[in-house]
């Protein structure tokens, strides 16, 4: 039976319930004096608590999915790269200072540690640097903390005019900006990528996916509440385009981000083609629903309803035209709950859309895992971008 197994779960709850039932029946019989009577008292107390916190632990770690598999859980973990596979192709393609000043929509922010970011120690024009700002939504009305890395060849003398693709990368729900940093390594990769020159010159940006903390808002637009999608796909890129120089064009952007935050790139590169044509998510869901986190998220009526079915995003492959994006999924075929959903997924894709996928052969809903697929998905992406011609008059 598999860690993750809804038959290993109820058998260790009716195992636990087994235990309960013996230690009350046999209490009696171990209620004299001596040696053996405290020792079977002992015993009893002791696999009954065993019994009861396997229950606990399992049903924890399948609803978060911590471990995938028996190997995971005695450390035995695969920490190969995964493979990015096209599932179709519909194309024919085989140094100054960023101005971050009083009153514009891209401030800067003392609250955020820049010194885990994996960079390594030099000048800003040879390893690149990581900026934390806090970026304001002029349409959304809010104010949010960012990570922007920059690669050594925005503060180059010969790119001082150039524009450079952008990625923004999000976090997964209820997790922060440092996640994607941290744990996720998105400054380190990206730099070790650029420099074996398997990726090009990147801006990213790194976000989290709520700006109502702590509701999670799943990037969509909630009638008469948060406006999220209207904040990732308008007011992100005019804050980043008003402070940085990175790519007008829609050509040169693209999201990415792993569980909720995977999510919310699929969305936003699905519903709102002309502002994200590429998506990465890793572990990512196919819909969005309301539950005790998210509030309502669509509003009432059909109205509501409608809304909600257009955040099915294989219910709109099914019943809307596809959009011209390209996107790249995972899922693991032991230890992740998303694989049949992807499959389905990627079945319902249709041209003109493009989708690619990485789907390891063992992982689970965690960080170890998201790894393995973040540089591949990193220069995947890199190659769905277009460097912009157009230069910083």
């Amino acid at each position: 039976m598999g860690l993750t197994s809804r038959s290993l779960l109820f058998t260790v709850v009716f195992v636990a319930v087994l235990c309960v039932g013996l230690t009350v029946w046999l209490w009696p019989r171990l209620a004299g004096r001596g040696a053996l009577p405290v020792l079977g008292r002992l015993g009893s107390i002791l696999v009954t608590q065993l019994a009861i916190m396997s229950v606990v632990l399992l049903a924890v770690n399948s609803a978060n999915s911590f471990y995938g598999t028996w190997g995971q859980l005695l450390g035995r973990y695969d920490r190969a790269p995964g493979q990015v596979t096209a599932v179709n192709d519909n194309t024919n393609a085989s140094a100054a200072a960023v101005d971050v000043g009083k009153g514009g929509l891209i401030r800067p922010s003392g609250t955020e540690n820049t010194e885990h970011m994996g960079l390594p120690d030099g000048p800003r024009e040879q390893v690149g640097a990581v900026q934390s700002v806090r970026l304001v939504g002029r349409r959304s009305n809010v104010v949010e903390p960012a990570f922007v890395y920059l690669p050594p060849q925005y503060f180059q003398k010969q790119y001082e005019r150039q524009r450079f693709p952008v990625i923004v990368a999000i976090s997964g729900y209820p997790g922060g900006i440092d996640n994607l940093s941290k744990f996720l390594q998105i400054p380190k990769t990206a730099s070790e990528l650029q420099a074996q020159k398997k990726m090009q010159p990147t801006v990213i940006v790194m976000l989290r996916p709520t700006i109502a903390p702590p509701r999670d808002t799943e990037c969509v637009d909630v009638p008469g509440g948060p406006q999220a999608e209207t904040y990732f796909t308008k007011d992100v890129p005019e804050a980043l385009r008003s402070a940085y120089r990175v790519g007008h064009e829609a050509s040169a952007w693209g999201a990415l981000g792993y569980s909720s935050g995977g999510t919310c790139a699929l969305e936003l590169a699905m519903r709102q083609p002309n502002a994200y044509p590429a998506a990465a998510a890793l572990s990512a869901d196919y819909k969005i629903k309301n539950d005790l986190t998210t509030g309502n998220l669509f509003g009432g009526g059909d109205e509501g309803k409608q809304r909600e079915r257009e955040h099915d995003l294989v219910w709109r492959l099914k019943n809307l035209p596809a959009p011209k994006v390209s996107v790249l999924v995972t899922s693991s075929k032991k230890g992740e709950k998303n694989l049949k959903e992807t499959e389905r997924f990627l079945k319902a894709v249709k041209e003109p859309m493009n989708a690619s996928k990485i789907i390891l052969d063992e992982g689970s809903h965690n960080f170890t895992t998201w790894r393995r697929e973040i540089g591949p998905s990193l220069e995947w992406m890199s190659k769905q971008l277009v460097f912009p011609q157009d230069t910083n008059s």
